[in-house]
C-alpha cells in the first residue's frame, strides 16, 4: 500500500465526528510504537516530520523507516506529513521527496504575506498531487523551531479564516483556540480551556472543511510523574484535557497533533530504566520498553481521544 494523502481520511473523519492522530516521529522506536497501535486499532494514521526531526535523523532514514512500516502493514492508510514548514524551500524539498502532505506555517507573518506564501506552496503541491495544511492565528509555546511567547499568541479570527481558505486553496487549516506547544500549555493554578465556541463558529462558517489542532498533547500526568520520580524536572507541566479534545472532533477538527506526549512517554520510561537497572548499557533493553510505552500511549489516544479506531 503506498502512502496516501489526507483528503479521504479527513472526509471520513468529518462525517464520522472523529479525528485522525498526527504523531511526530524522530526514530525507529517511535515509528514502530505508533504503527503497532494504529494497526491493532485499525486506525488511519498521519506520521509527521518536523524540520528538527529531518535535521536529527536525516530525511532519507526517516523516509525509509516509514516505507518499512508500509511494508509491514500494507492494510494501513498512512500519510507522511511535514509539520511546521517555515518557508517554501522546505515544503518543496518534502514534496519532491515523496511526502503526501505538507504544512506551510506562515502564521508568524503579516496576514497578506501568510496568504502569499501559502498560495505559492499550494500551487506547487497541487500540481504534484500533494495536499497542504496552513495555519492562521498563533499558538503559544515551544516545539522544535516554534517559539511563541504567550503575549504574542493570537486566536484565529473566524471571518479571516473564511477569507484565508478561499484565497489560498489550502486543504486544511490549523487554528488557534487555546492549545499550545510543549509540556506547559497552561499556567499553574489555572484551568485549561479550549475555546469550543470559537471552534463552532469557524466550523459553521467553513462547513465540511477539515480543521486542525496543534499543541494538543494532554501531557499525561503519569508520564510527568515518572519523569520527575527518576530525576526529571517537569514542574507544573499541564496539557489539554482529553474530553475537550474529543469534543473538538465533533466540530470539524479532523486532525489532532500529538508530540509532547510521545516525548514524555519515551523519556519517562528510559529514565526509569536507567535508575532501575544502572548496570544496563544495552540500548535495546531500555529502548524496547520505551517503544512499548509509545504503543500504549498512542493506543489510548486512538481509543479515548481521537475515536478513530476501526475506521480503516
Amino acid at each position: 500500500m503506498p502512502l496516501v494523502t489526507t483528503t479521504e481520511m479527513f472526509k471520513k473523519a468529518y462525517e464520522g465526528g472523529y479525528a485522525v492522530g498526527a504523531f511526530n516521529v524522530n526514530n525507529m522506536e517511535i515509528i514502530q510504537g505508533i504503527v503497532k497501535a494504529a494497526a491493532e486499532t485499525k486506525s488511519p494514521l498521519i506520521l509527521q516530520v518536523s524540520a528538527g526531526a529531518r535535521k536529527y535523523a536525516n530525511p532519507i532514514y526517516l523516509k525509509k523507516l516509514v516505507e518499512a512500516a508500509l511494508l509491514e502493514h500494507p492494510e494501513l492508510d498512512i500519510a507522511l506529513h511535514l509539520d511546521h514548514g517555515e518557508d517554501f524551500e522546505i515544503c518543496k524539498a518534502c514534496i519532491d521527496d515523496g511526502f503526501t502532505s505538507v504544512m506551510v506555517d506562515g502564521s508568524h507573518l503579516p496576514y497578506e504575506e501568510n496568504i502569499a506564501l501559502t498560495q505559492k506552496v499550494v500551487e506547487y503541491a497541487h500540481a504534484r498531487g500533494v495536499v497542504v495544511e496552513a495555519e492562521l492565528g498563533r499558538l503559544a509555546g515551544v516545539e522544535d523551531a516554534v517559539n511563541v511567547k504567550k503575549e504574542d499568541a493570537t486566536y484565529t479570527d473566524p471571518d479571516q479564516a473564511v477569507d484565508f481558505v478561499k484565497r489560498t486553496g489550502c486543504a486544511s487549516l490549523a487554528i488557534a483556540i487555546g492549545t499550545s506547544h510543549g509540556a506547559y500549555k497552561f499556567a499553574a493554578g489555572t484551568d485549561p480551556k479550549i475555546d469550543i465556541e470559537r471552534l463552532k463558529v469557524i466550523s459553521n462558517l467553513l462547513p465540511n472543511y477539515p480543521l486542525v489542532l496543534h499543541g494538543a498533547s494532554s501531557v499525561i500526568p503519569e508520564f510527568v510523574e515518572m519523569c520527575n520520580a527518576y530525576g526529571g524536572e517537569l514542574k507544573d507541566a499541564k496539557g489539554c484535557p482529553e474530553p475537550m479534545l474529543r469534543e473538538a472532533a465533533q466540530y470539524g477538527v479532523c486532525k489532532i497533533n500529538i508530540d509532547s506526549d510521545l516525548r514524555l512517554a519515551m523519556t519517562g520510561t528510559i529514565r526509569k530504566q536507567f535508575v532501575s537497572n544502572p548496570s544496563n548499557f544495552d540500548p535495546r533493553k531500555y529502548l524496547a520498553p520505551a517503544r512499548e510505552a509509545i504503543y500504549d500511549m498512542v493506543k489510548h489516544k486512538i481509543l479515548v481521544v481521537l475515536g478513530s479506531d476501526g475506521k480503516l
